[in-house]
């Protein structure tokens, strides 16, 4: 466990301390996260280039999305609710399994049914966001090895791990297939080069996620009467139920509107808008994604000064109102400002509501809240592509999917205001 810092001192936040007094545990949860995340950040700038190129059309493209979210969901609710009972190790381990089974069945087949079933059964991330259990289990993980104190900002850096991992894959995964090309071959095999190596990249987070110690489990620190009852609940969750399941219902709607806008077709849609290549794709959602993980540090700064609930509302209006704007861009460059002036914000809620959302239930309730809550974003994230597929399909209609992610989460922003400001995590009720 780490040391605690005197409360309220912002340049502690800023300095480099937190990184540094990071245990073994925290440091390989950071690994992993980055390792995940450049996975899934280059397989997301190629996957429906990919699949177009083995044949496949947006609408099934759509359809076969929709499904891949759909089975990470229930993948996510049976390893993430029984993963303090059973342990968080062994539940890790089986997700980077299924991720590692779904790429190389991507890659080795082109048949609609084979491709569905892999994609049910394992973890595939079209949107270069967090799929499956890793997320949830990471959070209460590493919320057990931090203090109350540093947590909200070890999740900003954990987020920033984040970012910064998706930045550096979409750069990978876009320029492989120029790079492939160069030389001479078909583009798919560039493309096929990602998927495998989205798979390699499954095997190497089981060796990592091996080496965690049992401090990243529920312990004896825990209240044993408390937990056992936990246990016994529906879900693994009882003292936290209402509050896991209103934060669910609004996680899922804030999901929905962003299923519209997922990272592999707003790739697309900038070639069908522009006529963007992939590997300029690649730089362009670097780009963005490195604003998005360097907002992150400045989310932490902002909630010990406003609170964890208005800082995720206030800076996430905004850059829902840019993601309305952003097809209304006539030309390339203003598009591509818009898109990183977005990503800049978009992002700051994301350690907050993962910090809040540990704050406010039992310690032996965070894998299972934090599981619930997944499948509710995986679950809100998962019917849209079907739609978005649909709509790429009609070149009129390519724009439709901005305007309704907008609407969508902006709804969301304000329903969270309104529900959960006066609900504050223990730190802040201090103050």
């Amino acid at each position: 466990m780490h040391s605690k810092s005197e409360p309220g001192m912002l340049s502690d936040l800023w300095s480099d301390s937190i990184l540094r007094s990071l245990n073994y545990d925290a440091r390989l949860l950071f690994l992993t996260r980055f390792t995940r995340l450049f996975a899934y950040g280059a397989l997301s700038v190629v996957l429906v280039f990919y699949l177009t190129s083995i044949g496949l059309s947006e609408s099934r493209i759509g359809m076969l999305l929709t499904l891949t979210l759909l089975g990470d969901t229930v993948v996510s609710l049976i390893l993430t609710t029984q993963a303090d009972r059973i342990g968080r190790r062994r539940m890790l381990i089986i997700g980077s399994v299924l991720m590692a089974g779904a790429g190389l069945a991507f890659a080795c087949t082109n048949n609609f049914l084979f491709l569905v079933i892999a994609g049910t059964v394992g973890v595939v991330s079209p949107s270069g966001n967090e799929v499956g259990p890793f997320l949830s289990i990471e959070q209460a993980a590493l919320a057990h090895v931090v203090s109350s104190s540093t947590r909200t900002m070890a999740f900003a850096w954990y987020t920033l791990t984040g970012s910064f991992a998706t930045a550096i894959g979409s750069l990978c995964g876009g320029m492989l297939p120029a790079l492939v090309s160069s030389s001479g071959t078909a583009s798919i095999k560039g493309y096929r080069a990602v998927v495998i190596a989205y798979a390699a990249l499954g095997m190497v987070l089981t060796l990592v996620f091996a080496r965690l110690s049992s401090a990243t489990e529920v312990g004896a620190s825990e209240d044993r009467s408390s937990s056992l009852a936990a246990k016994k609940t529906l879900l693994g969750i009882g003292h936290s139920r209402e509050i896991v399941f209103k934060l669910s219902g609004l996680f899922a709607l804030d999901s929905f509107g962003g299923g519209f806008v997922v990272q592999s077709f707003a790739a697309y849609w900038f070639y069908l808008r522009f006529g963007v290549k992939p590997a300029t794709l690649g730089a362009i959602f670097f780009g963005a994604n490195m604003f998005a993980g360097i907002s992150a540090l400045l989310a932490s700064r902002l909630a010990s000064r406003f609170g964890l609930v208005r800082t995720m509302v206030f800076t996430h209006l905004p850059s829902n109102i840019l993601l309305i704007l952003l097809p209304l861009m006539p030309s390339l460059q203003l598009a591509i400002g818009v898109l990183l002036l977005r990503f800049s914000i978009s992002q700051m809620d994301v350690p907050t509501r993962q910090s809040y959302t540990m704050a406010v239930v039992h310690p032996e309730e965070r894998s299972a809240a934090a599981g619930i809550t997944g499948v509710a974003r995986t679950i809100g994230a998962s019917i849209p592509p079907m739609f978005v597929g649909l709509m790429f399909a009609n070149p009129r209609l390519i724009n439709v999917p901005f305007f309704i992610a907008g609407t969508l989460k902006i709804a969301y922003d304000l329903l969270l205001y309104r529900q959960f400001v006066a609900i504050k995590p223990p730190e802040e009720a201090l103050r």
